[in-house]
């Protein structure tokens, strides 16, 4: 079995249960890798690397079994990201705070180290929204697992996105911006903006407005099969659009186009996951705040 890790700001608190983790899967004759982001991370901890070396191309990535993300729910988009298209099933290590996504606390560490090695998990298909655009963006890396956004790029005056479905008119969005969420994308920003919560499993995209002007502009549910377009209006030159945790400028001449991805991310489930008890722990669901 081989194994990669991946960090982008490991503490040097965690420095201990990162070595622990390896010693563990060194007991059990796994080969370990690091990506080069996580070792120039973990050589500022003083990490003891154990002899362990960066991946350095495409090919070695093909031969990896799984991929641990180590750090918040950050952290594993960004791992999701590097892996691409390989679709290397993903385990999350919660160094950070809300962790809908990393969900295995520090504590947790040497129990789902050996379920990993025992097969006592299940794998967990979670689709990915692809941009097709004119010219093209993100430098080839044009997929994200939580959403795509458009945003004004100031503090400036609202900004209009026209919408179209299958390219049918939808709407004009006056507002600060629009995102479309995958569901897993639901417990992000798009929650944050008066989105729904939405099941992993659930076949759908939802459309979030940014601040709008109108009141009665809603949060819409759609299918991810649907192909989503835009065309972006404003008195500035330029906007932003962003993928999950990257972004970058544009300006209205962009054509924009948004679909699902043809891959997904696997993420993986141990036996004592629970999407709904996460989200009860998480946004304290049953808890009376005033006592």
């Amino acid at each position: 079995m081989n194994i990669i890790l991946h960090g982008l700001n490991v503490q040097s608190e965690f420095k201990s249960h990162v070595e622990q983790l390896v010693k563990i899967f060194r007991g059990h004759d796994i080969q370990l890798f690091l990506t080069p982001m996580c070792l120039k991370s973990m050589n500022k901890t003083g990490f003891n690397g154990f002899g362990l070396q960066a991946i350095r191309s495409k090919e070695e990535l093909e031969e990896i079994d799984f991929a641990i993300s180590i750090g918040g729910d950050g952290t594993l988009l960004d791992t999701v990201c590097y892996i691409g298209p390989y679709e290397i099933p993903v385990v999350g290590i919660n160094t950070g705070r809300m962790g809908f996504l990393a969900t295995i606390a520090k504590e947790d560490i040497e129990w789902a180290a050996k379920d990993l090695i025992n097969n006592n998990f299940s794998l967990e298909d979670r689709s990915l929204v692809r941009l097709e655009s004119s010219p093209p963006l993100f430098e080839g890396l044009n997929f994200g697992l939580n959403e795509f956004t458009i945003h004004k790029r100031d503090t400036s005056s609202m900004i209009t996105v026209h919408t179209y479905i299958n390219n049918e008119y939808l709407n004009s969005y006056w507002a600060d911006g629009l995102i479309v969420s995958t569901p897993t994308g639901s417990t992000g920003y798009s929650l944050s903006c008066g989105g729904p919560l939405i099941s992993p499993s659930a076949k759908n995209f939802v459309i979030t407005p940014v601040s709008p002007h109108n009141l009665n502009v809603r949060p819409m549910v759609v299918s991810d099969e649907s192909e989503i377009s835009f065309k972006i209006e404003g008195r500035s030159e330029k906007f932003l659009v962003s993928l999950d945790s990257r972004s970058t400028a544009i300006d209205a001449s962009v054509d924009l186009k948004l679909k699902k991805e043809k891959f997904v991310a696997k993420l993986v489930k141990f036996q004592n996951y629970s999407f709904f008890d996460t989200l009860r722990q998480k946004l304290n669901w049953g808890y009376d705040m005033r006592n």
